[in-house]
């Protein structure tokens, strides 16, 4: 078990460097409030309007899509919930005062980001019926992720994690 904790121990530091030092860009106005845009489009606000934008323009054709992006959201939200229930892991601002919020939170645990894995899964499945909305969504999810470290939100290993969750979610909802 020691040999264990000597990696996970530095693993750990890394996460909290790099978390404090994606968080001192927010000490610069124009990228705090351009990361605080991307994190509160990131609420959800995107995604609605995206689904909305489909249906208007595609109108039935894009019924599958919407469909599709909504259940991986409600099952995304489901498994996160109960991660963070059993993880329970502080965010960042609250166990390092070099890291200062500069964002809202939703909850007040850390593990893992549900605003980056809520931004890949549907991008996949946004990606699998309209792939020329690539250029649009891909962006936006890379920008929401860096958002939550640059605000204090998350750890980088929560945004990995947030990644990976809903990368799995998303593949796996094209084999049900």
């Amino acid at each position: 078990m020691s040999n264990l904790n000597f990696p996970l121990q530095q693993i750990k530091t890394w996460d909290m460097e790099l978390c404090a030092f994606c968080n001192r860009r927010s000490r610069n106005f124009t990228v705090r409030n351009l990361f605080r845009l991307f994190s509160r489009l990131g609420d959800g606000v995107f995604w609605y309007v995206l689904m909305i934008v489909l249906l208007l323009q595609y109108q039935g054709t894009a019924i599958p899509a919407v469909f599709h992006m909504i259940v991986v959201g409600l099952i995304g939200t489901a498994c996160y919930k109960f991660i963070k229930g059993k993880t329970l892991r502080p965010r960042p601002f609250n166990v390092y005062p070099a890291i200062v919020c500069a964002g809202k939170t939703l909850d007040q645990f850390s593990f893992p980001s549900g605003h980056t894995m809520h931004a890949v899964g549907f991008s996949i499945v946004a990606i699998a019926y309209f792939p020329a909305l690539i250029w649009l969504v891909l962006p936006f999810s890379v920008m929401v992720g860096l958002s939550r470290p640059i605000l204090g939100l998350h750890y980088p290993s929560d945004v990995l994690a947030g990644a990976a969750l809903g990368g799995v979610i998303a593949g796996l909802s094209f084999l049900i």
